[in-house]
């Protein structure tokens, strides 16, 4: 069965089920105008090696979360930590350096830039690991290998997820968050993005993804999260929120595309 929050007995099997999490986030307050908020008591955590999804309807406060998470969003109230570190309204750059990567839903590449080029921007921290991390990133995407002198702005929109999601990973990152992935992709090019997805997970890091198509998300996952109105509404693993017939009816029957 599948937990609904955010009352007191979800709130404290959240905190049980939280604790050795390498990324947390408890009773996140945020928006992007002060008194305007977002998100209204959020909860999350992701373990070690684990493959976090969160869905739900627009609006319900899902990349506003991966954007608090990564500093880009200001929180008023709650925590944030990364692996018992209070990483809470850190800049990003000193998350990138602690080791979260971020991979925007838009603009997510410089577009005049080679695809080896946009690689040396995702090292530019510790430029000395290029080598290293380039070949770790061209394993996972072999394309990125083949067209390492093309310009980023003439691949196609698969290829430019891949030089975004590459770019992350270039630091080495412990955890990586996603930010619709999928969007605006063709539907074999969808099917492309969910399995490096899970190659990456596969290799030892953490995810968090945000996803429109909740039935593809939830069939990778290892668990995921139901948002709705800047809060949890349910949380459980992939398979049983894809069985869940309250989750079915409220949010399936609307987010979920044909696997």
């Amino acid at each position: 069965m599948s937990e609904q929050s955010p009352d007191a007995d979800a709130a404290g099997a959240h905190a049980r089920d939280a604790e050795g999490a390498v990324l947390r986030a408890d009773t996140v307050v945020a928006g992007y105008i002060p008194e305007v908020n977002i998100l209204n008591g959020a909860d999350l955590y992701c373990s070690p090696g684990e493959l976090v999804g969160i869905i739900g309807p627009n609006g319900a406060g899902k990349s506003t979360l991966l954007k608090a998470l990564f500093g880009l969003v200001r929180i008023s109230s709650g925590t944030v930590r990364l692996e018992g570190e209070d990483i809470t309204n850190r800049r990003p750059d000193l998350l990138v350096r602690k080791g979260i990567g971020f991979v925007p839903q838009t603009n997510n590449v410089f577009p005049s830039l080679t695809v080896e080029e946009n690689l040396q921007m995702g090292v530019y921290q510790a430029p000395r690991t290029f080598a290293e991390r380039f070949e770790f990133v061209t394993d996972i995407f072999p394309a990125l290998g083949d067209r390492r002198g093309q310009r980023a702005g003439s691949l196609s929109g698969g290829e430019r997820q891949m030089v975004a999601m590459g770019r992350a990973l270039m630091m080495q990152p412990s955890v990586l968050l996603l930010d619709e992935p999928s969007a605006g992709l063709s539907p074999v090019m969808q099917d492309e993005v969910f399995l490096q997805t899970r190659k990456i997970n596969q290799t030892g890091v953490s995810m968090v993804m945000v996803e429109q198509n909740a039935r593809r998300c939830l069939q990778i996952c290892d668990r995921g999260y139901v948002m709705d109105q800047g809060r949890n509404a349910y949380m459980a693993s992939g398979a049983d929120l894809m069985h869940d017939p309250k989750v079915v009816e409220l949010y399936l029957g609307t987010l979920g595309q044909a696997s």
